[in-house]
């Protein structure tokens, strides 16, 4: 059969003239022409592949031709072109790159993986030798556009194996396939040799000393791990941005960060079943939606609507700000915050809303939590590893509780006792329906008598703990010498040398201020 027979020629003589007729007005911008430019190239590259099984004449040279396109334009009664004409060369230097031009379908009807990996190699060829840190390749602030498709994935979207930064993917929604590895992500910044060897996350291998990527950003991206895997891996990269993302149906994490260096995530919602509270399979949402496994990230204006445990900290130096957690109620055996670093936690949770589910952080060490709203009883649980906490401060929270008297702040030290204990406070809540802890306390006594009793037990976080001890006695009539004669049991006991009526005011703490100065 003949050539033209194939139909190989008609289907060439038509992209040339539609290549011809997209540039052949004179009245449009050189910036719409460039960028006109560069889409058709890339469609002419994409069907030029697709034809090259025998078609003739031959891809390479049309395609040759397609890449020198150069346009003339006649200037009609103008003297404002250079010679009267104006020449154009057409540049394909273009840096924002449509995941449909390289055949991705937006129906998600088929399978767009490799074109969005060939996407993003195409992006990660840097156009100039300028770095961002030493030995991370500048892109120039590329771009993947989604072009607002949703697409269906087959296997993980990776950034390639080449340390490189300055890149933006946003706009579209990424569907894992029914067929989708189990113990992978949608999404994976995670450097390795061999995409196909990855493996699900493992703390010990996974991060290294070195960043593989840096200011890579994340924006407006619905992704749908279809209960086969996670959401985002963020793996040893330095200044990640995550931003204004839904990330739903993760059978393992939302998001996991490894290693690396601030993560910035953002204007997001998060959640393993799509739902808006009072989900009646509450009781078996079983994923993590944020696993901070790093140090000096940041969680802001996040909401948190289903999974086991909000998130997981097991870093220093995070700071989680405005994130509102109703993902698994404390009472089904949910946790919204956990902070898993004993000893080392240096974190700081400000304004979130614990909504029926609450925090827990192991040997807390360096940890502020402010500012916040706990309802539903949720509170914050103190859990002992080696029995160490020191500078705690749990201070101006507001906690609203169903009156079956949970404690606003209790101690877990069910594997051993807090032994090192120094400059905590938990002071200034306010409460309704939940029992009052605090590591200070006020309360005034009045009797006719020598001894008066004042019992902080009901209110005291620390049983028998009292540091710090201030009274005062007002009696009616006289001067009677009183002494501090006991402060056992979280009780404090004065006596006078005689009888007399009064009222004894006291101050207690149990915050252990090493600061504290003795005479």
């Amino acid at each position: 059969m003949s050539e033209k027979g194939r139909g190989g020629p008609p289907a060439i003589l038509l992209l040339l003239l539609g290549v011809a007729v997209q540039f052949s007005a004179a009245a449009v911008a050189a910036g719409e022409l460039l960028h006109q430019h560069d889409r058709m190239r890339r469609r002419a590259e994409r069907f030029l592949s697709a034809f090259s099984a025998g078609a003739a004449p031959s891809p390479s040279v049309l395609l040759s031709h397609l890449r020198s396109l150069s346009f003339s334009f006649s200037a009609i009664n103008s003297s404002a072109f250079l010679g009267g004409r104006w020449n154009i060369f057409v540049s394909s230097n273009s840096r924002v790159f449509r995941v449909t031009d390289y055949g991705a379908d937006p129906t998600g009807r088929t399978d767009s993986t490799a074109a969005i990996q060939q996407a993003l190699s195409d992006a990660f060829r840097p156009l100039s030798g300028r770095s961002l840190l030493a030995g991370i390749a500048d892109l120039g602030g590329a771009e993947i556009n989604l072009e607002g498709g949703s697409y269906l994935i087959t296997r993980p979207i990776s950034l390639p194996f080449s340390p490189a930064g300055n890149l933006k993917i946003h706009s579209g929604s990424l569907r894992a396939s029914d067929d989708f590895p189990e113990n992978r992500y949608v999404i994976e910044l995670w450097a390795s040799s061999s995409n196909q060897n990855r493996v699900s996350p493992d703390i010990s291998s996974a991060a290294t000393s070195a960043y593989d990527y840096e200011y890579i950003t994340l924006s407006g991206i619905m992704v749908d791990a279809n209960f086969r895997g996670g959401g985002i891996a963020v793996v040893n990269s330095l200044r990640t941005i995550i931003s204004g993302c839904y990330i739903a149906q993760f059978e393992s994490d939302g998001i996991w960060v490894q290693g690396g260096h601030e993560t910035f995530i953002s204007d997001s919602f998060l959640g393993q079943h799509i739902t808006a509270g009072a989900d009646p399979g509450e009781r078996n949402f079983s994923s993590t939606a944020i696993r901070l496994m790093g140090n000096d990230n940041a969680v802001t204006d996040v909401v948190i609507f289903s999974a086991a445990t909000g998130i997981l900290v097991a870093g220093q130096a995070n700071v989680l700000t405005g994130v509102h957690c109703y993902n698994k109620a404390t009472g089904f055996g949910g946790t919204g915050i956990y902070l898993k670093s004993p000893g080392l936690t240096q974190n700081r949770i400000v304004n979130c809303y614990m909504d029926y589910t609450g925090i827990v952080s192991e040997d807390p060490t360096l940890l502020l939590v402010s500012g916040s709203f706990f309802l539903g009883d949720a509170g914050v649980v103190l859990k002992s590893v080696n029995g160490v906490m020191r500078g705690v401060d749990i201070v101006d929270n507001l906690f609203s509780g169903s009156g079956a008297g949970a404690d606003i702040v209790r101690l877990d030290e069910s594997g051993g006792a807090f032994t090192a204990v120094d400059q905590v406070r938990v002071e200034r809540n306010s409460v309704e329906g939940m029992r009052v802890r605090s590591t200070s306390a006020r309360a005034a006594g009045e009797a006719n008598g020598s001894i008066w009793t004042v019992d902080f037990s009901p209110v005291l976080l620390f049983a028998n703990r009292i540091d710090h001890v201030q009274y005062a006695v007002r009696a009616g009539s006289g001067f009677p010498n009183h002494a501090l004669r006991n402060v056992s049991g979280n009780r404090v006991v004065i006596e006078s040398d005689v009888p007399v009526a009064a009222t004894v005011y006291v101050a207690v703490d149990q915050c252990g201020d090493s600061s504290s100065i003795f005479i």
